[in-house]
């Protein structure tokens, strides 16, 4: 049985708005959820970006499933305060926290004035920062000199089991390089053969644990309804690596996609006004070899796509996976 989880998209809801969803989704039959972690949201229609670490605190204290965060250490985050906050959380809710662990965005890295350097070089930074991380939940003093500095941390609240510290990936070079220090993949849909490429180069590599896919999606009343809520809120999806890893601000967005044909749009975000269409959609992506799938409902609107999941969406899925 695949794993059946919600999206929380800090970018587009006020943090109070997003603990209800959750609250919901968990009410809905979701067997788990995860979030965003932005600084600055993708445009600015989308007009939000509550601190992740603040809510999902408040999330695991509301719930009783599995909440799980992306995070970029080493640049906006020092390793070392990002080991004592997921210590925290999972010395308070053991066996429920989980984080995955990317080279970040200049959307909310930039603020520090330090550069924004390629893409190697984040890749570097991050497995630096993941191995401080793992080392101070492991109870050790660290000191480390590298691409992040360290001098003589520990953490002292230690939780009896650490979280899993997954990796994200959008390519397959990248998911064959997180397999040697990754303990599960989160990737984003994409085009099938490309979501196979990553999910091949992951396990190849001997890459453990579950793949997670996170899938955006709109789901409305019409065709056109739905069409039109992700013009509104997800037009970001138009835009790809690498230029949605360069760009510094919300405009910078707008920007980029000005101009741009809407219907690959499409590609990005699954729009349907059929719940047992949708699902079959859904079903056919998770089958290329994921474990756990997290529903992103693109709109604004989450107690509709709520109401629609847990008396539509949800079963047909448990009937296909």
């Amino acid at each position: 049985m695949v794993f059946i989880g919600f999206h929380a998209s800090h970018e587009q809801i006020a943090p109070s708005e997003l603990l209800d969803a959750v609250i919901g989704a968990e009410r809905a039959g979701f067997d788990g959820a995860m979030c965003s972690d932005h600084l600055a949201p993708w445009s600015p229609v989308q007009g939000h970006s509550g601190f992740a670490l603040s809510w999902i605190a408040a999330a695991l204290a509301r719930t009783d499933f599995s909440i799980g965060m992306v995070n970029a250490p080493g640049q906006r985050y020092h390793p070392v305060m990002i080991a004592q906050a997921f210590a925290t959380l999972a010395e308070m809710f053991p066996g429920r926290f989980w984080a995955a662990m990317g080279s970040g965005e200049a959307l909310n890295e930039h603020v520090t004035r330090d550069g924004w350097p390629a893409k190697h070089v984040r890749n570097e930074r991050l497995r630096e920062s993941v191995d401080v991380i793992r080392r101070l939940m492991a109870g050790e003093e660290v000191d480390h000199d590298g691409l992040v500095r360290v001098h003589r941390a520990r953490v002292w609240s230690l939780p009896a089991e650490p979280p899993p510290l997954f990796a994200t990936a959008v390519s397959a070079e990248t998911a064959a390089w997180t397999a040697s220090w990754a303990q599960g993949l989160a990737t984003v849909a994409q085009e099938p053969d490309s979501l196979r490429r990553v999910v091949d180069a992951y396990r190849s590599a001997g890459g453990a644990g579950p793949c997670i896919l996170q899938v955006h999606l709109s789901l409305a009343k019409s065709d056109g309804a739905a069409f039109a809520i992700a013009r509104e809120q997800w037009r970001n999806g138009l835009l790809s690596p690498p230029v949605t890893w360069d760009l510094e601000q919300p405009e910078d967005f707008v920007a980029a996609a000005e101009g741009l044909d809407e219907e690959p749009l499409r590609k990005a975000v699954l729009i349907d006004h059929d719940a047992s269409s949708l699902a079959a959609r859904i079903a056919d992506l998770a089958e290329i070899g994921f474990e756990r799938v997290y529903l992103h409902h693109v709109g604004t609107d989450q107690s509709q796509f709520l109401d629609a999941a847990a008396n539509e969406l949800i079963p047909a899925l448990k009937e296909r996976l």
